[in-house]
């Protein structure tokens, strides 16, 4: 891989020129008070903010929050995330009340050296997602009119084909940022030859949503333990009644072929918490997975299972001493939003954090998680920002964002 870093910028000297940071910020809200619940994407670009205003570089920020209809929302907006950000900087950051419009131009204009805009949300823009590339260039004209410099530094975006990450690269000289770098060394080194015992954890709602980097992972690990919504699909295909937990039907026979061929490297639940409803006060017990009552729902993995994956974590595949080398894990293995199905995550992020391999979390819910259930994020190798471009990578698609700043 051959990209221009932010150490490559620095060198080249920022003292007094503008850059344009593309960040991921696109932080949770509280639907009722609007205040952020997680702030640990905004938390992760601060590395490459703080070196560049410390270099003297006046720097413009921009990201997306959420899916508006490509015009403005308020509820979109970021300007609680900038009031974030300047607490975390220890500075004023100047928020602009549009993307590329006046307000956006005499945010800009009045940057001292070592100061930071936030832009408004790019997806107030139609132009940021558009798929058509004359939208989208003319969208990313009026955006790289705002530096001298580009840096990407959200790799939760670098899997979209959008104006701010891939075209804005082509108008100006573009580097990794510090973050987006980091994640590329990670997932190269579990894309190429991890240490083994590699074992991923994998999780959430649906197969289909995961089905391409099982299909890519299953070859490369030792085992591959598979918790959350998406295990009922697969005890479906062992031939169990799930009840009324989430079941994707068109997936049962892939499920099928999928264990057929893991030669004995897929692990499944041998028990389940199941509830009387999808509720946080839903009365609930554990069963066995081969004996899930009609008409409850599966909403975590239970002990017994957490057990089991524990103890595949810290032993080889052969079941001799030598536990696992290199972890990955992406999604939770229950609602653990709900506090009554939150012990199957808290119990397998708990092993992974106590294991001495080289451990991932693959960004998304994962992350989330991690941070919910107050672990200490330390324990961890590494804790991505990016659910779905870290599951696009492993899998081996090309990432937009990268081969952009790779051109």
């Amino acid at each position: 891989m051959s990209i221009r870093t932010l150490d490559d910028l620095l060198a080249e000297g920022v003292s007094g020129r503008r850059v344009l940071v593309r960040a991921d910020l696109n932080v949770p809200l509280d639907k009722q008070t609007g205040a952020i619940t997680d702030d640990g994407r905004i938390r992760a670009v601060l590395p490459t903010l703080s070196a560049l205003t410390g270099a003297g570089a006046q720097v413009v920020v921009c990201s997306h929050l959420g899916r508006p209809k490509g015009m403005p929302d308020p509820q979109f907006s970021l300007r609680p995330v900038g009031d974030r950000l300047g607490e975390l900087l220890g500075a004023t950051v100047h928020f602009a009340t549009d993307t590329v419009g006046d307000s956006a131009r005499t945010t800009v204009d009045g940057l001292a050296d070592g100061e930071v805009a936030l832009l408004e949300n790019l997806r107030f823009n139609a132009g940021e997602t558009s798929k058509e590339e004359a939208e989208r260039g003319a969208f990313a004209d009026q955006l790289a009119a705002f530096g001298a410099a580009y840096v990407d530094d959200a790799f939760g975006a670098v899997h979209r084909k959008h104006a701010s990450v891939y075209d804005v690269p082509a108008r100006l000289p573009h580097f990794a940022g510090r973050l987006v770098l980091r994640e590329v060394e990670v997932l190269s080194t579990l894309a190429g030859e991890p240490a083994r015992p590699y074992v991923v954890v994998l999780g959430g709602s649906k197969v289909s949503d995961k089905l391409a980097v099982i299909e890519a992972l299953l070859p490369k690990v030792d085992r591959l333990l598979i918790g959350g919504g998406m295990c009922f699909t697969f005890l479906k295909a062992q031939g169990y009644e799930v009840g009324s937990s989430l079941l994707e039907e068109e997936m049962v026979e892939t499920c099928r072929n999928l264990l057929e061929r893991s030669e004995g490297k897929i692990m499944l639940p041998v028990d389940v918490v199941v509830a009387d409803a999808f509720a946080p006060d839903s009365p609930h017990d554990v069963v066995r997975a081969d004996g899930m009552p009609n008409k409850r729902v599966g909403l975590d993995i239970g002990p017994e299972t957490v057990a089991g994956f524990t103890a595949a974590l810290k032993t080889s595949p052969s079941g001799e001493p030598g536990g696992a080398r290199t972890i990955f894990w992406n999604g939770p293995m229950g609602v653990f939003e709900m506090a009554a199905f939150a012990n199957g995550t808290r119990g397998v992020a708990e092993a992974i954090a106590a294991s001495d391999a080289f451990t991932v979390v693959g960004g998304g819910d994962s992350a989330a998680a991690v941070r919910a259930l107050g672990l200490d994020e330390s324990s961890f190798s590494h804790i991505s920002t990016g659910g779905g471009a870290s599951l696009e990578y492993l899998e081996g698609k090309t990432l937009p964002g990268i081969a952009a700043l790779e051109k």
